[in-house]
């Protein structure tokens, strides 16, 4: 049987490049103010977004977007679809009662198919016996692993993994040999068929959540003062199965990809858990600011002291960049809750003193009584161990006076922090015997491809790093400006210079990661030092800087080349008895080795 691959819709929400202090005046403006910037094929939502409808196609992973398209999408899946009928099929009735009535037609037309074949009926079985001997005693995780490997499959009825075993999931891959029980299921009860006969249903409750999604993360990022991003590796991918309980909303980050699991309830219809979503964007959105400046978090390890006792998971007792990027999030949550209030509506059509005076006077009212209500939430989280979330808070209400972004303003409230106080105010938190657990979760991912190449060059095996590069080249999906970034350094280590140059200028024309391109100049800097090209060199150095990559030792690296030129460590000078081609290395590893201490007798 012929397949149609499953639809689903970009949410074409790119604001203007730059979203000023007069832009942020509300929704409307900002609506209003992107409708002149889409492009003439969109058409227009009651929302004010632009959505464009589109087709999967056969890719890596789940409607992957192209370079420069939307980074935000809304989807179903016709594997994660297969994957839900049987598990419903074998037992899983998690919320039944309160699920889309989609789920009961299609459980029914099943069962219907099974009453009407042996054969499919001995397919069942055997599907159902693999999940029972699979099953986990978490039930979330039990779930989880199934979705897991639903995100990585081809349409049916190939049903096959999209990526090698090793890229896929971890948990995904203790399931993976049920894909042929699943193929066979699926083609006993015609169960593309089924799939096809529901799509105007799916495509409904699609159009439902659309718009309200839409406007959580307009919001969102108007209150950061951020523009919402096109597509640059990175994405935040919705996908609807109303096959699911309503009530478990599935969250996790793989690599790039931050990625929600939701099913929509009965009532009222296609309403799902949007503060959940907006959780997992506000770590979308946060994360890349916080990650940045990782390598700079040491002074505020100290604040890991105090939560020792709290009821975290290990992670944010371990982890300090962790720890500081969960307590961001809920702070901006608490900032930006519903506080159950109604606010005053300023009065039109008056110009009265006293009625505008009443304004003001029931406006102050509410600000105060919304903030009893936020400090409130802000309380619960510190004890529950988040004990940086008063401190971000704060921040944010300087933040919104100041009318600056949180791209702008992050900085300073991390490297800003005085962290003695902060940690002589967290002991004095008295926390709570139980806390809140992240509902995102991040899988840890197998090296692989380029990522093991990068490994390899830094274990020394620069064969096995240019094999990986070079195979990285020949497919022509993959990232082909860091395998030419991974190729030149290894030419600066096998001493081939005018090789390096070439690849590091491939990387140049073609990679859109700030810190490949800065590093990339600061290597060529170096080359031109090297060969005496003061000039040039410079205006690597310049270069590296105009990038813009915010971890300190680009700074500082092109800062040190601007400053003097670059010279080869002692050890590595060319000794005139020597060969001509005496070894190069303007990476400065020799330079870091020749201060190792000699090796013990």
């Amino acid at each position: 049987m012929s397949t149609q691959k499953p639809s689903y819709r970009l949410l074409k929400i790119s604001v203007a490049c730059a979203i000023t202090a007069q832009a942020i005046g509300g929704l409307t403006q900002l609506a209003a103010a992107q409708s002149t910037t889409q492009p003439a094929s969109s058409s227009s939502s009651q929302s004010g977004t632009l959505v464009q409808d589109s087709r999967s196609k056969t890719i890596g992973r789940i409607a992957q977007p192209e370079a420069g398209g939307s980074a935000i999408t809304l989807e179903t899946s016709e594997p994660l679809f297969d994957i839900a009928v049987a598990l419903n099929t074998c037992g899983y009735d998690a919320d039944l009662a309160t699920s889309s009535p989609v789920r009961l037609a299609i459980r029914q037309e099943v069962n219907d198919a099974l009453a009407a074949s042996a054969a499919a009926r001995d397919s069942r079985d055997a599907l159902c016996s693999y999940i029972r001997q699979h099953t986990l005693a978490d039930s979330g995780r039990n779930l989880a692993q199934y979705i897991s490997l639903a995100l990585y499959l081809s349409p049916p009825p190939e049903l096959t993994p999209t990526v090698d075993e090793a890229e896929l999931p971890p948990d995904s891959t203790q399931i993976v040999n049920i894909l042929p029980l699943l193929r066979t299921f699926g083609e006993e009860i015609h169960l593309n068929a089924i799939w096809f006969h529901h799509r105007p249903e799916y495509e409904d409750i699609v159009s439902r959540v659309h718009d309200p999604l839409t406007r959580m993360v307009l919001n969102t990022n108007i209150y950061l003062r951020m523009p919402v991003s096109s597509y640059d590796g990175r994405r935040f991918l919705v996908l609807l199965e109303p096959m699911l309980s309503p009530a478990a909303t599935n969250a996790r980050i793989y690599a790039n990809d931050y990625i929600v699991v939701t099913s929509p309830a009965a009532d009222p219809p296609g309403s799902i858990h949007m503060d959940q979503i907006r959780h997992t964007y506000l770590h979308y959105e946060v994360e890349p600011l916080v990650y940045a400046r990782a390598a700079a978090m040491d002074r505020l390890l100290p604040l890991l002291k105090p939560v020792q006792d709290a009821p975290l998971e290990f992670a944010y007792k371990s982890d300090i960049v962790a720890l500081l990027t969960e307590c961001l999030i809920k702070a901006i949550e608490a900032q930006t809750m519903d506080v159950g209030l109604v606010r005053p509506k300023r009065p039109t059509g008056t110009h009265e003193r006293a009625d505008l005076e009443k304004f003001d006077a029931e406006t102050s009212t509410y600000e105060r009584q919304a903030e009893i209500v936020r400090r409130k939430a802000v309380d619960l989280d510190m004890r529950q161990g988040w004990v940086l979330v008063e401190y971000f808070y704060n921040k944010l209400n300087v933040m919104e006076k100041d009318s600056i972004s949180l791209k702008e303003d992050i900085g300073e409230m991390v490297y800003g922090m005085d962290v003695e106080r902060e940690r002589h105010h967290d002991e004095q938190i008295v926390f709570l015997p139980e806390g809140t657990h992240d509902l995102v979760r991040r899988t840890p991912q197998k090296p692989s491809g380029l990522r093991l190449a990068d490994l390899k060059l830094l274990q020394g095996d620069t064969a096995g790093a240019a094999d990986l590069a070079e195979k990285a080249l020949a497919d022509p999906t993959a990232d082909h400006a860091q395998a030419h970034y991974i190729l030149a350094r290894i030419d600066l280590m096998e001493k081939q210079p005018e090789s390096a140059v070439t690849h590091f200028e491939e990387v140049l024309h073609t990679s859109k990661d700030p810190r490949t391109l800065a590093w990339s100049h600061i290597y060529l800097g170096r080359l031109y030092d090297v060969q005496t090209d003061r000039t040039k060199a410079l205006e690597e150095y310049r270069a590296a800087l105009s990038v813009r990559d915010s971890q300190p030792d680009t700074k500082a690296a092109a800062e040190k080349g601007i400053k003097e030129p670059f010279a080869l460590p002692k050890r590595m000078q060319p000794d005139p008895q020597e060969s001509d081609d005496a070894p190069l290395d303007p990476s400065g590893k020799a330079e870091k080795d020749a201060y190792r201490p000699p090796e013990p007798k």
